[in-house]
């Protein structure tokens, strides 16, 4: 063979072996794409698509009239894919400036350099999900979409927005820790309804789709979802917002007036335990008044005073007391081993009182000698009874964070000879306040004992899942004979005794002030502090509605029960019976012919006065017809005006006069006036019928 034949030979072998390789090339990717296709495109979406979960829209909570207390509201995480497909050179770097001012609008947010800068910056490492904003809400979203490049669209403009949901009270602080928030653990530790119904109001999570891009970012891909989430449903409380607002804002002023560390208030519906109002405020480290935390639910305190009602109850029900025996305090003093029990210094709780007294002036030692006397030797009988009244068991509240009740048996390990009378005034014994106003609801509701409810009904999209019945703890606490007589001795105690400066004219309140001594140092105070509350119902003949206040370590202007919380008590119950109709007496219509008992008026001018008089038609008698002051008395059926002299020279006697007859007369006379209170004139500093000092001061006392 020639050479140039064997050239040939070698150059064909070659084309024969790159054709063969070519054909070999081609039928591989033949083969793979009608052979293999499908598994291989099953296997990048594998490596491309991942599975995420979506959350559901969570469900709202809602006041007893549907008004929302907690909703969730869309938010938006803004990203941007830097290298979008239709994102060119001359589009990006003729708008980004224009973009980058635009989003220096937003308030809060970052300086249009800095925009531009880390935009910029962004496009060249080629980023694809970068991050632009978070948290921004549906309409600030609308008006960025209308920004320059965004507006171009997602493949163009490269805008991605993910949305979320953040959870808002729209009243604020509002009763929010009985509503309860939403934390960022993932087993959903949180408290309030929130935490007690999260199941229900959290929904099904669904599963959709992302796209993993270049670097590991992922993008989501509409569309393409396996699942749908299942939003969650509605809780609808027990909440009346009116009195919520009521309660808060009464027991903050009072708060703030005696400077104490903190405080809670509670309105019950006595039949049925729904809770409709729960205030917990206590202060921060600014000095303001937030809701801290459940103090009503949590805190298991020595409820002091409060709890004789229990004590008297015990001896009711052994037939050891009636309410008209006599217990003898002496001064107001009794010693136990070494430990003294007195009543605080007032002349009410000296010597013999009867035991409805000794129960309306809350009588520490009346008490402690009763119960000292009958339970002595005996001291399980007392702890039984207590026990058999369910006082010593928690109420198993949907939400969480309820205070253990601590009411220690005999032979315990801190059982001692003392206790069974410092248990009998409230000390030794622990309860919440939440324990206290359910068993003085059950007194208010003829014995009966209901739960207290925080939730009437389940929703989901209108129509109700679930209802939350009346529940019934023990049907009766005691023998109805009992109730009848503790009910009698709280009236006495809001008419006559401890909590006599909130009675109320126009409805009856009974109720049991208490005042405990604590110690203390976890709040920062090194020496004791009080404690004070007012727990009972109203209206008292026809009980509609119960509710307990306590206070925790007022500092100034009075520590006890009666003067710190019962003032809270009387502004919430004038304001719920103002608003609720059902609660007023109607009035019996005057038959025509007669009339009603006349008015009250202040004494004055005659010719101020009988003009009034003469317009509402009021019968007038006039001792004198040329007389020019005069003193009212009212009738059954008219009014009689009597002269009242008065010398020029003399101090008039302005008693019983509205205060701008008084400052005319006084102020005519040269006398400088000094003013405490306000109403009619009660009482004046310098006797009527003085001479008239120039520039001497005279002190008005008020009648409010």
């Amino acid at each position: 063979m020639s050479v140039k034949k064997d050239i040939l030979f070698r150059v064909g072998i070659v084309y024969f072996l790159v054709g063969l390789a070519g054909l070999a090339v081609v039928g591989k990717t033949i083969y793979t794409q009608i052979f293999e296709g499908a598994k291989l495109k099953k296997e990048m979406e594998k490596i491309s698509l991942k599975d995420i979960i979506i959350e559901p829209n969570r469900g709202d909570i809602l006041a007893a009239d549907g008004r929302i207390l907690a909703t969730s509201l869309p938010s938006y995480e803004l990203r941007m894919d830097t290298r979008a497909t239709g994102l060119t050179d001359e589009l990006f770097n003729s708008k980004i400036d224009s973009l980058a001012r635009c989003l220096s609008n937003i308030p809060g947010k970052k300086s249009a350099q800095t925009y531009k800068q880390e935009i910029a910056n962004a496009r060249k490492q080629g980023k694809r999900y970068f991050l632009i904003d978070r948290r921004v809400d549906y309409n600030m979203l609308k008006a960025i979409k209308r920004y320059p490049i965004f507006r171009m669209g997602t493949n163009k403009g490269g805008l991605i927005t993910v949305q979320e949901s953040i959870r808002k009270q729209p009243h604020g602080n509002l009763a929010a820790r009985t509503i309860g928030y939403l934390t960022k653990d993932p087993n959903g530790n949180f408290p309030g309804l929130e935490g007690a119904y999260d199941t229900y109001l959290r929904g099904e999570r669904g599963v959709g789709v992302m796209q993993k891009l270049s670097g590991g970012a992922l993008m989501p891909v509409d569309g393409v979802n396996s699942a749908e989430p299942v939003d969650g449903g509605d809780v609808v409380s027990t909440i009346d917002v009116n009195i919520q607002d009521v309660a808060e804002a009464s027991l903050r002023q009072r708060l703030i007036y005696h400077n104490a560390h903190h405080g809670t208030a509670v309105v019950m519906e006595v039949e049925t335990g729904k809770i409709k109002a729960i205030a917990n405020l206590g202060k921060d480290d600014y000095g303001n008044y937030k809701e801290l935390y459940n103090y009503a639910l949590g805190e298991s305190i020595e409820p002091g005073s409060t709890f004789k009602l229990m004590s008297y109850m015990v001896a009711f029900e052994d037939g050891y007391i009636q309410p008209n025996d006599s217990v003898d305090n002496g001064n107001g003093s009794v010693l136990y081993y070494n430990k003294r029990v007195h009543d605080d210094q007032r002349k009410e709780t000296l010597g013999w009182l009867n035991i409805e007294e000794a129960f309306a002036y809350s009588s520490n030692v009346s008490v402690t000698k009763i119960i000292n006397k009958y339970y002595k030797d005996k001291p399980k009988q007392f702890i039984d009874r207590l026990y058999s009244m369910n006082l010593n068991q928690k109420l198993g509240l949907d939400i969480s964070g309820e205070g253990e009740p601590d009411i220690k048996y005999p032979g315990s390990k801190y059982w001692s000879g003392l206790s069974i009378t410092q248990m009998a005034y409230g000390y030794e014994v622990r309860l919440a306040p939440i324990h206290v106003l359910t068993f003085y609801n059950a007194v208010a509701n003829d014995g009966k004992m209901v739960k207290p409810r925080f939730v009437t009904e389940l929703k989901r999209h209108g129509s109700v899942e679930q209802a939350n019945d009346v529940e019934v703890i023990k049907s009766s606490i005691s023998s109805s004979a009992t109730i009848r007589k503790v009910k009698k001795m709280m009236e006495a105690t809001v008419e006559y005794g401890t909590g006599k400066r909130i009675k109320s004219d126009l409805y009856r309140i009974a109720g049991k002030s208490g005042t405990a001594q604590v110690a203390n140092e976890k709040y920062g105070y090194r020496d004791r502090r009080y404690y004070s509350s007012f727990v009972g119902y109203f209206p008292a003949d026809r009980p509609k509605y119960s509710c307990i206040v306590s206070i925790y370590a007022p500092t100034v202007n009075g520590y006890g029960g009666g003067a710190v919380a019962a003032p809270v008590f009387r502004d919430i119950a004038d304001k719920i019976y103002a608003a609720d109709p059902d609660m007023q007496e109607v009035l019996k219509p005057v038959k025509r012919g007669t009339m009603a008992d006349t008015p009250y008026s202040k004494s004055g001018y005659y010719s101020d006065l009988s003009y009034v008089f003469k317009e509402l038609k009021i019968p007038v008698e006039k001792e004198n017809d040329k007389t020019e002051w005069v003193t009212v008395n009212s009738g059954e059926t008219q009014v009689e005006l009597k002269k009242r002299t008065i010398d020029k020279n003399l101090v008039p006697n302005v008693v019983d006069m509205g205060l701008k007859d008084a400052l005319y007369l006084l102020e005519e006379r040269g006398l400088q006036v000094s003013i405490r209170g306000r109403g009619r004139v009660v009482s004046q500093s310098i006797t009527a019928g003085s001479k008239a000092v120039p520039n001497s001061v005279i002190q008005l006392e008020m009648s409010q």
